[in-house]
C-alpha cells in the first residue's frame, strides 16, 4: 500500500517559484518518517528542515518536486485559476509517484472539490484533499519539507544577486526592492509576480 503526501511552498510570495513536491511511501514505513521527527515545515528551523530533507529522501520510495514559475503565476491569475494551475502540478505529482492514496493539502476553500480536480487531472487517482493536512499527516509534512527548502534554496539564489529578502508582502526588505528596482528600471525583474496586487500597485496598474 503506497501512501503519497503533496505540499506546495512560496504561494503567498510576490516573487521567485512556487514549488510543489510529493512523496511516497510504504504505508508500513510511514513510522519511520514519525521518529525522524518529521512535523509541518513551518514549525523547524531552516537547519532541521535542511537535515530533514536529506533523511526523508533517503526513507521514501520516491519523491518528485515541481518549480512553477512568476510567468505561468501571472498568466492563471490573470484567468483567476491560480487553485486550477496548483492542482495541475499536484495531480502530475500525483502521477509520477503513482501511490495507492495521496493526501494533499488543499489551497481550495472547498477541499472535497480541488481533491476532485486533482483525481480528474490525475486519471483517477485516489486523493484525500484537507486543510492543514501538512500538520495532521506526516507524510503531507514530509512533502512540505521538501518544498520549502527546495523554495528557501531558488531564494537564496536569488539573494546573491538582489536583496530580495523573504520574497513576502510582509517583508519590508522584499517590498523596498521591488519598488526600487522598478522606479530604477521601468520594468520589473523576471522572478517578480507582475499579477500580485502590491506588485501592480508599484506599477500603477
Amino acid at each position: 500500500m503506497k501512501i503519497c503526501g503533496v505540499d506546495d511552498a512560496g504561494r503567498g510570495s510576490m516573487l521567485g517559484p512556487l514549488v510543489i513536491s510529493g512523496i511516497s511511501i510504504e504505508k508500513k514505513n510511514i513510522r519511520k518518517l514519525t521518529k525522524l521527527g518529521v512535523k509541518d515545515s513551518k514549525k523547524l528551523t531552516a537547519k532541521k528542515r535542511q537535515e530533514l530533507f536529506k533523511e526523508i529522501i533517503k526513507i521514501v520510495d520516491d519523491y518528485y518536486i515541481a518549480k512553477i514559475t512568476p510567468k505561468s503565476i501571472d498568466s492563471s491569475v490573470k484567468k483567476h485559476a491560480l487553485n486550477e494551475l496548483e492542482a495541475k502540478y499536484m495531480a502530475k505529482v500525483v502521477s509520477k509517484l503513482n501511490p495507492d492514496t495521496s493526501y494533499v493539502d488543499s489551497c481550495d476553500v472547498n477541499p472535497k472539490r480541488f481533491g476532485e480536480e486533482i483525481s480528474k487531472m490525475s486519471g483517477n487517482h485516489k486523493i484525500k484533499s484537507y486543510h492543514h493536512a501538512d500538520s495532521k499527516y506526516v507524510v503531507v509534512s514530509a512533502a512540505s519539507i521538501l518544498s520549502k527548502v527546495t523554495r528557501d534554496k531558488a531564494i537564496e539564489k536569488l539573494q546573491k544577486d538582489y536583496p530580495v529578502g523573504s520574497g513576502y508582502p510582509s517583508d519590508s526588505k522584499t517590498v523596498s526592492f521591488v519598488s526600487d528596482f522598478y522606479k530604477k528600471n521601468g520594468k520589473m525583474p523576471t522572478f517578480v509576480r507582475k499579477s500580485w496586487k502590491p506588485v501592480q500597485e508599484m506599477m500603477g496598474v
